[in-house]
């Protein structure tokens, strides 16, 4: 039986990275099967590794970034160290870095002198807020640039705004890295050369915070913070049921309405009811459309609320624990859910959603440990035993 090629195969990439925006975005290169060399610190490594013990005694972060991946602990700010990285960058197409701002031109690793120095090379800056300006040199946390961005003021209640549950900045710039590589290596195809990729975290969420920006800049006014409701549509909101779950419906137009109320609320006299007919009514009466509502599925469980939405044509969802999403019926039933290794052990984890062309399955490598490929790496570069034994005692590798 063949195996079809992975869309990158043959292809390395070399990555000096921590925490979550490069890592995310080099293991989606992993996923789609190039070959990913991590470069860490030999005295800790990547100091997501450190975030929690949750994963079986790894970090749950760590684990869901850098699974696929080849690692080398090497200490950069020795000149060994950096001499090894160059033999690795020699072979490499890609060359993926997020380190603090400037640490890499004062590392020689500068996307501008590598490029010069490695014409077919593809070289990743990733960074908080970019090469220029003045925010160039500030510290860049996913929840800082959340707030730099204005996510956060338009997320959560009227009373209280609040930062996504999840690095929506970190997660935003790795995906535009992985889609910018991908660009990158075929306009190498057509040209044969590489050149720089650069992304930051906060061009990044800006792109994303596209509608209530365009709201903003030629409304006037910024969408207001409205919890699980929707600012110009009711009733769209989580209601809680008799079994003490919580169902989210979304009636989209008036025919919804009319359906909702004959169907699901059983009260057929509110389909012309001048207070509920329209959304514009509904809106304007928003607490008492969302009493009504809250009234008809507190007597029903989740179940029972969601068949008889579902029967009614209304747009409905649970609102799952993450717990809850880890044995999701949905994501069991479409085999969802693979294996990897890792240094404690086969641990869950999701395939990549991208499905790939001629049903190619994706690669999903073990989570390395700390320098678990140094000596394997070393001795491909033709080191011999007694440098390797050099560098390990003086702390250039682990």
């Amino acid at each position: 039986m063949t195996t079809e090629p992975l869309p990158l195969d043959g292809i390395t990439v070399v990555a000096v990275e921590q925490a979550v925006s490069a890592p995310f975005a080099t293991r989606q290169l992993a996923d789609l099967g190039a070959r990913v060399i991590k470069v860490e610190r030999p005295d800790g490594g990547d100091f997501a590794r450190d975030y929690d013990t949750a994963a079986h005694g790894l970090a749950s972060h760590f684990v869901w970034a850098n699974r696929g991946k080849e690692s080398i602990a090497l200490d950069l700010k020795d000149p060994r160290g950096r001499e090894v990285l160059h033999g690795l960058l020699a072979g490499a197409d890609v060359f993926v870095q997020n380190l603090a701002q400037g640490a890499a031109a004062r590392l020689g690793l500068d996307s501008t002198a590598l490029c010069a120095r490695y014409p077919r090379l593809v070289a990743v800056d990733v960074s908080g807020y970019g090469a220029e300006g003045p925010y160039a040199h500030k510290r860049a946390y996913d929840m800082l640039v959340q707030c730099e961005a204005g996510l956060v003021s338009v997320t959560g209640t009227p009373e209280q705004p609040v930062k996504a549950g999840i690095p929506a900045a970190d997660i935003a710039a790795a995906m535009y890295a992985f889609s910018g590589v991908l660009a990158a290596l075929l306009r190498r195809g057509v040209t044969g050369r590489g050149g720089r990729v650069e992304v930051s975290m906060l061009d990044a969420l800006a792109e994303w915070m596209g509608h209530p920006l365009h709201h903003t800049m030629h409304g006037g006014e910024q969408p207001e913070r409205t919890g699980l409701a929707h600012a110009v549509i009711a009733p769209y909101d989580a209601y809680a049921t008799a079994d003490g779950d919580r169902v989210l419906l979304s009636v989209q137009n008036d025919r919804e309405w009319r359906r909702l109320a004959q169907q699901v609320l059983e009260r057929p006299e509110l389909a012309e009811d001048p207070e509920y007919a329209t959304n514009t009514a509904r809106t304007g009466n928003r607490e008492k459309t969302d009493a009504v509502v809250a009234e008809a599925l507190g007597r029903l469980d989740a179940d029972e609320a969601i068949g008889r939405l579902e029967a009614a044509g209304i747009a409905c969802a649970r609102l799952n624990s993450v717990a809850q999403l880890a044995g999701h019926p949905q994501l069991a039933a479409r085999d969802r859910w693979r294996e990897v290794g890792s240094p404690a052990g086969p641990l869950r984890a999701l395939l990549p959603p991208i499905g790939l062309p001629g049903g190619a399955a994706p690669h999903m490598g073990a989570v390395p440990a700390l320098g678990e490929h140094t000596d394997d790496l070393l001795h491909a570069l033709g080191m011999a035993g007694a440098r390797i034994s050099e560098l390990r005692r003086d702390g250039v590798i682990a």
